[in-house]
Parts: C-alpha cells; structure tokens; sequence
C-alpha cells in the first residue's frame, strides 16, 4: 500500500495534514486528515473571574475572536440571568456583522476563491490573493482590501479593537454608540453591499457560467448527505447572534430544535487515535462511523448548513441569491463546494442587515447594560463564520469559573471533513496518477469548510501528550512509555 502526504495542507487557519493511501491498484482505500495541535482552553480558564472570560476566549482566534467574544458574553448573561437592553443587543450584532463582512471576505478572495478565480490546476505560486490580483485586476484587489478594512473598522469602533474586542459585558456593552459612529458605519456597511453584490456577480461570471465548475460542484465527489445544523430566528430565517439552533436532516425535514442551554441533549462528542481534534454527532441518531446518510449522526454547520435548516434571510437582496441558489441546486444543497456560493449570500447579508442596524435610532441609545444578578450556570451559542459555536460555563458563588466546555464550529464539522477529503481523493485519484492540481483538489474539500485548526484545537500548559510503543517483528507489544 503506497501513503501519499499533504503536510502542511495550505490556505485554512492552524496546522493540519492529510495522509492519503492508495491499494496495488492505484486506487484510494482511505485519507485521513489529522490535526496536531492540543486543545486546552477549557483548562486554563478554570479558577478564572467569570469576567475575564470574553477577554480570554476571545484569544482563542485571532480570525474569529468576535465570535468568541460574544459566545462567551451571552454565556455569562445566562449565567448571571441578565438580559442586556435592546440597544446593547443591536450593538453586538451590528459589531457581528462587521466581522462577517471582513471574514467572508477573507476566506472568499484569500484562501478558498483563489481555487476558482485563478483555477484548482494553476501552478501553486499562483493559487493565492496574488493570482487572484493579477486574474481580476488591481481594482478589484483595491477594493477588496477597503472593504476588509471596513468590516474591521465597524468592530473597532463597537468592540474597542479590531481584532480581540473588548466591549462585550454581562448585561450588555461597554459603551453606546455616538451618532458620528454611526454615520461612519452607516457609510461603510452601504459601499459593503455593493461589494457584496460585485462579488456575488464575480463567482456567477467565473463559477457558475463555467460548466467544468459547476460539474465539479454537482459531482459525487464533492457530495455528501448529512444533517445540517444553524441557528434561526422565530420565522426560521439564517441569524448569527440570537434565536434557537434547528437541524434538518439530509432529506431538509426538521429534525430537532433547541434552545442554548439544551445543546447537550443533542449534541455528544467522541475521540480518535490519529487526531487531536474531537469529533460531535448528534446524540439521538448516534455515531456510525465516517458516514453520511440518515442513520449517520454526522452534521454539517456553517454557511451551507445555515442556508439549509433556515426557510429564507431576512433581508431583500440576501433573499433572492438565496432563492437562486437553491433553484439551481436544490434543497437542501448537499454539495461541499456549495459552502463558497452559501458563503458569498451570507456577506450580501451582513451588509443588509448593518445597513439596517446602522439606520436604526435606537442604535445611539445610552442604555446599554444591565446590572447582572447572582452567578450561576450559563450556555452562550452564535453563528461564527465557520458555523454553529457553544461556550458553556459554570460559575461559582464568587463568580469564578468552574467548568468550561467549548464546541468550536470546526471541530462540529471535522466528521464532515475528513469525509469530503476521503470522497474527494476517491474522486480525483486513479491509477496511481498524481499532480499538484490533484492534490490541490483534495485540499478544496477541506478548503470549502474555511477549517479553522488553531480555533478547534490549542495546546494547553505543560507538554504535548506522547505515548511510545515498541512492537517485536511479529507484531506483539514488548513496552509502553507515555509522557
């Protein structure tokens, strides 16, 4: 049996590698894909004051801290049973929205777009911003660094920073919003959803008008059914900050429905050898292994699995992209490559639903906190990026931390993952043949997901884990070290 390695993969947040083999035949029998690093976040936040928690987990990523912030923040608000003012709540998500916009953005142009603007099979020099700069021209790759700015200036003025926010409380914000703030973002989140509609236009003209493209998408390769879980407001429309967690399974008919601190009943987590990352399916179908169908608890989350448990958006442009997907494609979409065209409606939006935010009067209100009550037991759920996050507390009479549990939206799709580049390499790979532009092609399956490892999996204090075992030629274990 010959193994062939993709170490590092490339293009996603963190460390990973795959390890593909093939039989005699040249054909795949099986790929893995493993995750070195060592989660420990749930560790050294034990013994904490409840209120470093945002400021903390927000650490965890330095992608996708907001949505670490406010899955934190919304834990604590349980815990403390306080419901922050309405102003405070329309501040954190229009904060959201501005870190959408610029993480969108980041994945489409920077780390999964380039596949498509430039091609899965240009030279590797060129699968990056600096193809798709010379692909789309330096206009285009102006603005997508303006509105990437943009996106980081609305969390900045809300959050205090751009990256690593800071404003997020118990009860609500830190502090309102000045009616000059507002016009600015106002200004900013209007250009966005024009961009957004640039971009939406730009994957029509290079992806969806491109029959080997669209091939690609509707392939088996790329395909899998599975349950999709996302969070959704009372109408059952795509919400990232607030609403209850639906799943559907691979047939769209609603599976399950549940508020925050339920998760637990739905959701259970299981370990493998070969990774360090954990693997969630849902408690009550069960864990058959790596695959797909109704009776595999394996779900997927993220911008494809919003789209797919919810029954529209909740703003007018977002809404007809929607439609167009999935006329063209179905409902629910079950191809992983989908997850680009999901990601591209959920920007159109963030920018909408800034522009409401921004337009609403309530937004400079002055009342932004609460005061919190006794500390107790908390769960907080939001919509980051990569899909469905939980950060779950509990916090003692001194409002110090005791338990720590944390559902990264990666490690919910990891099952998913390791199936899309098992499927994938089956796909491309025959004979024994490989290239560049192949294995570039198993990695657009892992791609498609906009993985973040370093957010799913982090090395705690003290040493890595390592077990050592001495095997004789006939396979009998002679000893055992373990660090």
């Amino acid at each position: 049996m010959k193994e062939i390695n993709i170490d590092p993969i490339t293009r996603l947040e963190g460390h990973g590698s795959v390890s593909i083999f093939l039989n005699d035949k040249g054909e795949v029998e099986n790929a893995y894909l493993k995750v070195p690093e060592l989660r420990g976040f749930e560790a050294f936040c034990l013994g904490r004051p409840a209120e470093l928690m945002p400021i903390i987990t927000t650490r965890i990523c330095g992608v996708c801290p907001v949505a670490h912030h406010y899955a934190s923040v919304k834990a604590l608000d349980a815990a403390f049973q306080v419901s922050p003012p309405s102003a405070a709540k329309k501040l954190r998500e229009l904060q959201y929205m501005g870190y959408l916009i610029y993480d969108h953005i980041l994945h489409f142009y920077y780390l999964g777009g380039p596949d498509f603007i430039v091609g899965p099979d240009a030279p590797a020099d060129k699968r990056n911003i600096l193809g798709v700069i010379e692909k789309a021209g330096m206009d285009v790759a102006k603005e997508v660094i303006k509105h990437r700015a943009y996106g980081q200036k609305i969390t900045e003025i809300i959050g205090g920073k751009a990256t690593h926010p800071v404003s997020g409380l118990p009860g609500g914000v830190s502090k309102p919003l000045s009616e000059e703030n507002r016009k600015a973002i106002l200004e900013m989140a209007r250009s966005s959803v024009k961009f957004a509609q640039f971009t939406l236009g730009l994957f029509h003209q290079l992806v969806l008008e491109n029959p080997k493209y669209l091939d690609m998408i509707k392939s088996d390769a790329y395909s899998m059914r599975t349950y999709y879980m996302g969070m959704v407001d009372a109408k059952n429309r795509v919400n990232f900050y607030d609403g209850e967690v639906r799943v559907v399974d691979p047939t769209g008919k609603e599976y399950a429905r549940f508020s925050a601190a339920d998760y637990a009943k739905h959701i259970e987590e299981r370990s493998e050898e070969w990774t360090y990352s954990k693997f969630p399916f849902l408690r009550k179908v069960g864990w058959n292994g790596l695959t797909d169908g109704q009776g595999s608890g394996i779900y997927r989350v993220g911008p494809l699995g919003r789209l797919n448990v919810s029954e529209g958006m909740a703003t007018p442009l977002a809404q007809k992209e929607y439609e167009l997907l999935f006329s063209t494609l179905g409902k629910p979409a079950h191809g992983t490559l989908v997850f680009h065209w999901a990601r591209l409606v959920e920007l159109l939006y963030a920018a909408e639903r800034a522009v409401e935010l921004a337009s609403d009067p309530e937004i400079t209100s002055t009342k932004v906190r609460n005061m919190p009550g006794k500390p107790g037991e908390g769960v907080g759920i939001v919509e980051a990026a990569r899909g469905t996050l939980v950060h779950h507390y509990r916090l003692d009479q001194d409002a110090l931390v005791r338990k720590v549990n944390m559902i990264v939206a990666t490690t919910n799709n990891y099952p998913a993952i390791c199936m899309s580049i098992r499927d994938a390499a089956k796909g491309v790979i025959h004979d024994g043949k490989v290239d560049q532009g192949v294995l570039n092609k198993v990695e657009m399956a892992f791609r498609a997901y906009d993985p973040c490892f370093g957010c799913a999996t982090h090395f705690a204090i003290g040493q890595m884990p390592l077990e050592v075992l001495v095997y004789d030629d006939k396979g009998r274990l002679l000893d055992r070290q373990s660090r």
